[in-house]
């Protein structure tokens, strides 16, 4: 009986403790987190400090190990060679079963083959995922830090909506541009004293290349960066809600959030731009609920959903809900500014902050709100959210498989103008312009592989597979609409999720009248109206109207150039090399560099009745140059001919140029896209800034310089002035101009970095460049730097504008 009650009063202790330990296991999950400021040595949003890239990553690792709520993946590497790293936060018990909920998340948004009853199945039983970026635009500092902040509450709290949160969602914290948080954070902190620390001038572009333009990027897919991500959102994890960081608030406020103006692209499934709206009423009814003052929306600044080209609209293409949120805050306190007109409420700004001295703390905890009533919104709405997705891409299959039609502003015009002149409504008008069936969107497009540049069709088929698109290739000779097309050629069906991006990226666009008022001048668009891929790229292409089949199979990864071979090589003196193609330049960069000897047509060259046109290269033959030219084109595609007899007079020898490319210090962003490109084609070259140039002797070093936009003066003074690098303060557009460099003069400055300050004169350097040209140099000059020609005195005129006689 002692036995039984001893038992009895141990089994009820057991039942008492073992919650206990339950509870206590829990939070030994959660409680031994290191805390930011454990691990930084200041709190994240602090005042004078920001964390860099590289402490960021040993955090983030830190906490995977302590944290089984998150896992740290390597996404790709930079430009710069970082390797660019995505957290994974989600419940411990989401994680054992990640592949199952990411596998769920692609077959609802590619949705082929996936029935109504499937998607609502799925649907129910996925999670909800979220993609939540910062540091895009680096100096735009905060976006970062918050990326750190947010990830250590979701790991460390254990109230029942973070609970919640982590049960429902999947969310991919990326980090969008590693090599500028590390040049803007350790620009900022190389100052002791924290009051002197400044992000202003930065000494080079915040990413490799094309610094602000990396968020212009996402369509083109050109860079390390973008291609990363574009792989996570297009191929591997295809998030329903996709949240780009940025900065900065519009002028006495102190953020923008959606719902955006219009116009929004008429490719775009209206679902997307409603989820924006209403994740962005989520958004501000928790700004309002946490009494944080301050968020505007719509008019409150300038940001639409027209253009395909940035992280958070590219998606749009691609049925995924993006946002943007635009905030001030800089870790050197700032003073939100008093502007009478932002103390009056209006629905597109329903709470005015007063004016005050702000503290980069107040920032993060605005940038964490956002973040988490995003979160809160998916998992609320987790089921309609992914239900949603796979509705959007069904309706897009549905849509591409039949006719159909794109109403764009033209068409309204024209048909408006018709009713306009009938006085009246005319019900043949509707059929006649909005049912006219040569104006049907195709069922698809065929890439011929017989064009002439078939490589640089080739580059942009990788670029749609970057992106998600689907393309088939002929595996034989087949025909379409009374047309033959040649094995290999490729086919891009409309009938897919991503149907919206397809036309994007073939057809014209054609951005709505934006007029405040009648007689009033147009609203600008918020960025690019134009960017049709295949028509920048050069490549030939038909439009199919009728549903086509053929011998196609699916491209399931990118391609490698098609491979070339030498022909007639036997008995050949030279070979022929057609520069219709653009890789055509990267090989002759590559047989320069293998010092054989190139020349190039100045004139038409007949052999055996085959006809060379002007500006073809041929390269002599030597021991060594079949070898060289049979490896070139294996790896380039591109194809070399075989001659039995050499040009004479017609050819002239080419040399490898000694290239100059002006840059800045704080860099240029179009000197930084032509050192891409010049890259791309391995043309040798070296930067050259204006303390060289106005030196003098320029001749001595370089054959040619390159002067690309914004490089020379308008006018007499000085030029390089116009910044478009992104600021600290910079917002999603382009900032003007900002401070000088930190004070201390050359000195302050590494000296990696001295000597590059200076601005192009008409005074100093110009002269220099004169020298330059009357020592047979030659200089390239593009956009608004051709103004060189008349600071030289060159016959030059604008023709783009009417002259008055009088």
């Amino acid at each position: 009986m002692r036995f039984a009650r001893s038992l009895i009063s141990y089994s009820v202790c057991a039942f008492l403790i073992n919650p206990l330990l339950a509870a206590d296991q829990t939070a030994q999950a959660v409680l031994p987190v290191t805390p930011p400021k454990e691990y930084f040595g200041s709190e994240i949003g602090a005042d004078y400090f920001l964390a860099n890239y590289q402490q960021l990553s040993g955090y983030w690792a830190k906490l995977e190990q302590q944290s089984d709520r998150l896992k740290v993946v390597r996404i790709g590497v930079t430009e710069e060679g970082r390797p660019q790293l995505m957290g994974i936060v989600t419940s411990a018990a989401n994680h054992r079963q990640l592949n199952r909920y990411q596998e769920i998340a692609r077959r609802l948004a590619l949705a082929e083959n996936v029935s109504e009853a499937e998607a609502r199945k799925r649907s129910s039983t996925g999670k909800a995922v979220v993609w939540i970026d910062g540091g895009l635009h680096a100096s735009e500092v905060l976006c970062a830090q918050a990326l750190i902040e947010t990830i250590y509450q979701l790991v460390s709290a254990t109230d029942p909506e973070t609970l919640r949160l982590l049960d429902d969602v999947i969310i991919l914290f990326v980090h969008a541009n590693p090599d500028g948080m590390d040049l803007c954070a350790d620009w900022y902190m190389r100052e002791a004293e924290p009051q002197k620390r400044t992000l202003a001038g930065l000494p080079r572009l915040y990413q490799k290349y094309i610094g602000h333009d990396n968020n212009r990027d996402f369509f083109a897919n050109t860079q390390a960066e973008t291609k990363n991500m574009n792989r996570v959102l297009y191929r591997e994890w295809f998030p329903q809600i996709v949240y780009n960081h940025h900065q900065t608030g519009p002028p006495g406020t102190v953020l923008f959030c959606p719902p955006f103006r219009d116009p929004f692209n008429y490719h775009v499934d209206p679902l997307v731009i409603n989820g924006i709206d209403a994740v962005g009423a989520a958004m501000m009814q928790r700004f309002l609920a946490e009494a944080k003052p301050g968020a505007t929306v719509r008019s409150g600044a300038r940001y639409s959903t027209w253009w395909n080209g940035g992280l958070r609209t590219t998606c749009y293409f691609h049925n995924m809900i993006g946002l943007l949120t635009e905030t001030i805050g800089n870790p050197t306190p700032m003073q939100i500014p008093f502007i009478p007109a932002q103390q009056l409420p209006r629905a597109d700004y329903l709470s005015p902050i007063a004016p005050q001295v702000w503290h980069f703390r107040q920032s993060l905890d605005y940038s964490v709100t956002a973040n988490k009533a995003v979160l809160d919104y998916a998992s609320r709405h987790r089921e309609q959210l992914l239900y949603n997705i796979w509705l959007m891409g069904h309706r897009a299959i549905e849509q591409g498989s039949r006719d159909s039609w794109t109403i764009t502003p033209k068409i309204v015009d024209a048909a408006r103008a018709t009713v306009s002149r009938s006085r009246g409504s005319n019900p043949e008008v509707f059929q006649r312009f909005f049912r006219n069936a040569a104006l049907r969107d195709p069922r698809g497009y065929i890439v011929p592989a017989n064009q002439p540049d078939f490589l640089t069709a080739t580059k942009f088929i990788n670029i749609l597979l970057d992106t998600g698109v689907k393309v088939h290739r002929a595996t034989a000779a087949f025909e379409v609409a009374g047309k033959n097309y040649p094995a290999g050629s490729y086919v891009i069906k409309s009938a897919q999720a991503f149907r919206a991006h397809v036309l994007d990226m073939f057809e014209p666009q054609d951005h709505p009248n934006d007029f405040a008022y009648p007689g009033a001048p147009p609203t600008p668009p918020y960025d690019m109206a134009g960017w049709t891929l295949a028509y920048q790229m050069a490549v030939q292409f038909d439009r199919v109207l009728d549903s086509f089949e053929g011998p196609f199979e699916e491209i399931k990864g990118p391609l490698l150039p098609p491979r070339a071979r030498v022909d007639d090589a036997e008995g050949a003196v030279g070979f022929f090399l057609s520069t219709r193609t653009n890789d055509s330049f990267r090989a002759v960069n590559r047989v320069l560099h293998a010092g054989e000897e190139v020349r190039r047509l100045q004139e038409t060259f007949v052999v055996h009745a085959a006809s060379h046109p002007a500006g073809m290269f041929f390269i002599p033959r030597k021991p060594t140059t079949l070898p060289l030219l049979e490896r070139i084109a294996a790896e380039l595609g591109t194809r070399f001919v075989g001659s039995s007899i050499a040009p004479g007079k017609e050819a002239v020898p080419l040399k490898a140029l000694r290239i100059g490319l002006w840059d800045r210090y704080g860099g240029s962003m179009p000197s930084g896209w032509t050192r891409w490109l010049l890259e791309q084609f391995e043309f040798p070259f070296r930067l050259v800034f204006v303390p060289e140039l106005d030196k003098g002797g320029l001749r001595d070093k370089f054959d040619v310089l390159i002067f690309p936009d914004g490089a020379i003066p308008a006018a007499s003074g000085q030029a390089g002035n116009r910044r478009s690098d992104g600021g600290a303060a910079g917002g999603d557009a382009p900032p003007s101009e900002r401070a000088g460099s930190a004070g201390g003069g050359e000195q302050a400055i590494p000296e990696v970095y001295r000597g590059r300050r200076g601005n192009i004169t008409t005074t100093t350097t110009v002269p220099q460049l004169r020298r330059f040209l009357e020592n047979g140099g030659t200089i390239l000059t593009i956009g608004s730097s051709t103004i060189l020609g008349q600071h030289l005195g060159l016959p030059l005129a604008n023709h783009l504008v009417a002259i008055d006689s009088d």
